[in-house]
């Protein structure tokens, strides 16, 4: 197993430690830490595009996994790295791999709020319905986190969105806006279809997590589709 500290520096993003390294032992490339990381992980994480691309045109694999199933496109999108989220992207990498909890690049991303790497994502074929071990989507994470813009950009994409699904607790994505009093992804679901009548499996609907400002503002937006 390789030195430990070469994984450090490719977090840094110490090209010149790192390269000289590599010149000296190419094996490093494919080498695992104890978590099961190559060097492409950790240059992922750290958001060094120049290493990244290095460590890709020395023969890198493009999509290994950790000892969670997290491979490198997902820590960049998880990251915010938009650039090195495009470059694993044009150089093959798998859009839908998920971790051992099934979260995917875009839903990391989804979750974050890094609009340009969701756009990225979608443009490139990423599973806008992708669901987690828990049932969730990248819609349930960006509406329960309060990303109107990632809200606005699924809705671009309404004729794949499955806008109402339901997480293994029931909730659609419309709950979990509700439940944490986001209005304006609230108000955006429900004028691009989402029902204000689904029960989750407490027996609630949408309204009955509302507050009562929000639940008057959804009731006239439903009434006025």
């Amino acid at each position: 197993m390789a030195d430990k500290t070469i994984f450090q520096s490719a977090h840094k993003g110490d090209f010149n430690l790192v390269s000289k390294k590599l010149e000296e032992d190419p094996s490093l490339l494919t080498q695992k830490d104890l978590d099961q990381r190559l060097l492409l992980h950790w240059a992922c994480v750290g958001g060094s595009l120049k290493l990244v691309t290095h460590l890709i045109e020395l023969g890198s694999p493009i999509d290994p996994h950790d000892d969670t199933e997290t491979t490198p496109l997902i820590l960049a999108s998880s990251a915010g790295h938009t650039q090195i989220v495009c470059l694993l992207i044009d150089k093959g990498a798998t859009l839908d791999k998920q971790s051992s909890n099934g979260h995917s690049a875009l839903q990391y991303a989804a979750s974050k709020g890094w609009v340009p790497i969701c756009i990225k994502l979608l443009e490139s074929g990423a599973n806008i319905n992708i669901t987690d071990k828990r049932g969730s989507t990248p819609l349930h994470r960006a509406a329960s986190k309060g990303n109107s813009e990632i809200v606005q950009l699924f809705m671009e994409h309404i004729d794949d969105l499955k806008i109402n699904h339901r997480d293994i607790y029931g909730n659609s994505a419309l709950h979990l806006a509700c439940e944490e009093d986001r209005q304006e992804e609230a108000l955006m679901l429900v004028r691009n279809g989402a029902d204000l009548t689904l029960m989750n499996k407490e027996r609630e609907s949408p309204l009955d997590l509302c507050s009562p400002k929000l639940m008057k503002l959804l009731k006239a937006t439903s009434h006025s589709r």
